[in-house]
């Protein structure tokens, strides 16, 4: 979890090129954008549609460099690269950068757990305990399968360490496992560590001997460390890891970091992944033959249960999402790292898949351009028109602004405006007029340094998900708040009291908190309305001495703890494991 800021046949190889495209960079004044060279599927080139909304797409999103595979049934291939490895030195990318994949490694974990199955080492069935009975975890809710871990339904946590720092500590389930899906890159540790006990091999070994190597995916490596670092493409991250970060802000060179968990281990260049796109499309068959069985392959694909965090009316299979798109059945999943963003999208019915990386951690993935490439390669294939291309950046357009309008006050009197415009929103401060950001959801942004540090969350009348209109539900409910760290506002619409005085005992837990782990990074504490504030943004609800969980998601497995009072403050936050000490506000 990162606190801070805010989851096959060979193919004739003839027919691939490789081009490198530059983008408007902002940051560093750019280079108007170049003319797409490239490859598609149908022809070998990239199609003039997607190309340019690649170029549109990068410098909207502040993408340094990206790249992009695409593969298809026939067994077509293409790869390309756009942007810089080096923004101050407009050094380009190319298809020989590797980038990390991130959790699109699960899907590797899942097939080789089913090759595993194939051969009669295990049943996706089996309890886990069966085979790793060491295993570090308290299951008052149930006996914890295989399947669980697939499917992310075991309810144990997201990413605790699997082996404690403390002496006895477990991962606690906190749900009955099969119930719901709650996302753990603990629980594909595990399977990691499951595949090296019964494989003899550690996880990195394994899928190379098991899928890498006999799909011909020799660039690739599993282990993220110094190895692979000379050929890894240089990456970004925010300047700023204790506030969120505005869309243009500025950016970072990110350090060396080691990764060797089965949760998001591989780095890959566009090429290789354009061959696992094609074992995907080509239903687990490789250049050699059946990777994994017809029966393996199908519950690989099968929708196990609703994630809708994958995007609505989205599953989980094992190790990917599994949701329609125009009608096809798709395979999705996305990756993040500490500085890098992945996207994968498999049509099925279609038989093309793409795949998208960005060398920068932003908060966003880059599924509009995978989703968008197999649209396009699709109506060429069909002889259809290609679709228009979306929007770059989704978020930033709003269906509904005026619900967000009025003037809003604080218990001591200061106001903030809020304006709706055609499809976005402006706050009015000071005499300024400040664009907002979405981020998503009641969640906004103003690029401005009385705004830094938190987001700006519009709460509503009721429960009720903002979104519910757009599903087909009930009218959203009224926004009547405004949130903005510990401080607080109300318009007219708002019912109820307006002072609220906290707990006393709150007073020791609100602070900036910091740890050096790069998957940590930064968070603050804040008391809002009477109770505690993660970031300004997530609810935390008392369960414990000192103890909390996320009131937003009531069953999560997650809790924030506060240790070390010292002096009436907390020194030391632990949020899933992950420690973070308390560091003076700057």
């Amino acid at each position: 979890m990162q606190v801070s800021g805010l989851n096959r046949r060979e193919f004739v190889a003839a027919a691939a090129c490789a081009a490198t495209v530059g983008a408007v960079a902002p940051w560093f004044g750019g280079i108007g954008p170049a003319s797409a060279a490239g490859a598609a599927a149908s022809n070998g080139r990239i199609p003039a549609a997607l190309a340019a909304f690649i170029a549109a797409y990068m410098p909207v999103m502040n993408a340094p460099g990206l790249t992009l595979s695409v593969a298809d049934a026939r067994g077509t291939a293409t790869t390309a690269a756009f942007g810089y490895v080096d923004l101050a030195a407009k050094t380009p990318v190319t298809t020989a950068h590797l980038f990390e994949i991130g959790s699109i490694s699960k899907s590797f974990v899942a097939l080789t757990i089913l090759q595993l199955q194939d051969e009669g080492r295990l049943a996706v069935h089996d309890p886990i305990l069966q085979h790793l009975p060491w295993l570090p975890i308290e299951t008052p809710y149930g006996e914890v399968l295989i399947h669980h871990l697939l499917t992310h339904t075991s309810g144990l946590p997201d990413d605790p360490p699997l082996f404690p720092f403390e002496p006895g500590g477990r991962a606690l389930q906190s749900f009955t496992p099969g119930a719901q899906f709650h996302y753990s890159n603990w629980g594909f540790d595990v399977l990691g560590h499951l595949i090296a006990s019964l494989d003899g091999r550690s996880w990195p070994e394994a899928v190379t001997r098991r899928w890498l190597a006999p799909l011909g995916m020799s660039a690739t490596t599993a282990t993220i460390g110094s190895a692979a670092a000379p050929r890894l493409a240089q990456s970004y991250v925010p300047l700023h890891d204790d506030r969120p970060y505005p869309r243009h802000g500025p950016l970072a060179i990110a350090g060396p970091m080691s990764f060797e968990l089965a949760s998001g281990s591989i780095a890959s260049t566009p090429a290789d992944m354009a061959r696992y796109l094609r074992m995907l499309v080509d239903g687990g068959v490789g250049p050699s033959g059946r990777l994994v069985s017809e029966a393996g392959f199908k519950a690989f694909t099968t929708p196990f249960i609703a994630a809708e965090e994958f995007g609505p009316g989205a599953s989980y299979g094992y190790g990917i999402a599994v949701d329609m798109l125009d009608g096809h059945k798709r395979l999705r999943h996305t990756g993040g790292m500490v500085s890098f963003m992945s996207a994968l999208h498999v049509d099925l019915d279609a038989g093309i898949g793409a795949f998208a990386s960005i060398n920068a951690q932003l908060g966003y993935r880059p599924n509009p351009v995978a989703q968008y490439a197999i649209r396009t390669l699709r109506a060429l294939a069909e002889a259809k028109p290609v679709p228009a291309p979306p929007a770059a950046d989704g978020d930033a357009v709003l269906d509904d602004p005026g619900a967000y309008a009025g003037l809003y006050t604080a218990p001591d009197g200061r106001r903030l405006e809020i304006e709706a415009q055609q499809r976005s929103l402006v706050l009015i401060a000071d005499g300024q007029r400040l664009p907002l950001q979405h981020l998503g959801g009641d969640q906004f942004l103003a690029d401005h340094p009385r705004f830094a540090l938190y987001p700006l969350l519009f709460g509503r009348a009721a429960a009720a998900p903002p979104a519910a209109a757009a599903a087909g539900g009930a009218p959203a409910p009224a926004v009547t708040e405004l949130g903005i760290g510990p401080d607080w506002f109300a318009n007219p619409r708002h019912a109820g009291p307006i002072a609220v005085t906290p707990r006393p005992e709150l007073a020791a837990y609100p602070g900036l908190y910091h740890s050096q782990d790069p998957w940590v990074g930064s968070a603050r504490v804040v008391i809002r309305r009477g109770r505690l504030w993660l970031n300004g943004t997530t609810p935390l609800e008392p369960i414990g001495d000192h103890l909390f969980r996320f009131a937003d998601e009531p069953q999560s497995p997650e809790t924030a703890e506060f240790r070390a009072i010292v002096a009436g403050s907390a020194q030391v936050l632990v949020v899933d494991g992950g420690v973070l000490r308390r560091m003076p506000e700057s």
